[in-house]
C-alpha cells in the first residue's frame, strides 16, 4: 500500500515538473557564432532569433532580410555588412562599428545600439522606433535620415525624433 501511492506521489511529481512538449518548443536554444570569424558569409532571409554574434568578425557579410529578433552583435565588427530589410527588434547592437553597412529598410524597434559607430551607414527607411542611442548618435543619424520603413510605415526622421 505504501509503495503504490509513493510510485502514485513520484509520477505526479514528475508529470508536474516536466514541461510539456508545446512548452519546450517555445524557446529553441539560441545559436552562438560569438569570436566567430564569418566573413563574407550568407546568412539573407534566415531565421535566427536570439542567435549571438558577440565579438564576431562579419565583414561584408549578407543578413538581408534575415529575423534577427533578439540578436547579440556586441562588439562585433560589421564593417561593410548587408542587413537590408532586417528585423532586429530587442537586438544588441552595442560597440559596434557600423562603417559602410547598409540597415536600410531595416526595424531596430528597441534595439541598443549605444557606442556603436555609423560612418557611411545606410539608413533610409530604417525604423529606430524607441532604439536606445547616444544623443551624438541621434544628432549624427538625423542629419543623413530620410525614408520610411516598408513593414512598420514609420519614417526614420520620426523614429530618431529628429526635429
Amino acid at each position: 500500500m505504501i509503495f503504490r501511492r509513493l510510485a502514485a506521489f513520484l509520477l505526479a511529481l514528475i508529470c508536474l515538473c516536466r514541461p510539456s512538449p508545446a512548452q519546450a518548443l517555445d524557446y529553441p536554444p539560441p545559436l552562438s557564432f560569438s569570436n566567430a570569424q564569418l566573413s563574407r558569409r550568407d546568412f539573407s532571409g534566415q531565421t535566427l532569433q536570439v542567435a549571438e554574434f558577440s565579438n564576431a568578425n562579419l565583414e561584408f557579410t549578407n543578413f538581408a532580410d534575415a529575423d534577427l529578433r533578439g540578436a547579440i552583435f556586441s562588439a562585433s565588427v560589421l564593417t561593410k555588412a548587408n542587413f537590408h530589410g532586417v528585423d532586429l527588434t530587442n537586438a544588441m547592437v552595442d560597440r559596434v562599428n557600423l562603417n559602410g553597412v547598409d540597415l536600410s529598410d531595416a526595424v531596430l524597434v528597441e534595439t541598443i545600439l549605444l557606442q556603436s559607430i555609423f560612418n557611411n551607414t545606410n539608413i533610409a527607411g530604417a525604423d529606430f522606433t524607441d532604439a536606445m542611442l547616444d544623443g551624438a548618435q541621434v544628432k549624427e543619424l538625423c542629419a543623413k535620415a530620410s525614408g520610411v520603413n516598408s513593414k512598420t510605415g514609420v519614417s526614420t526622421r520620426d523614429s530618431l525624433g529628429c526635429r
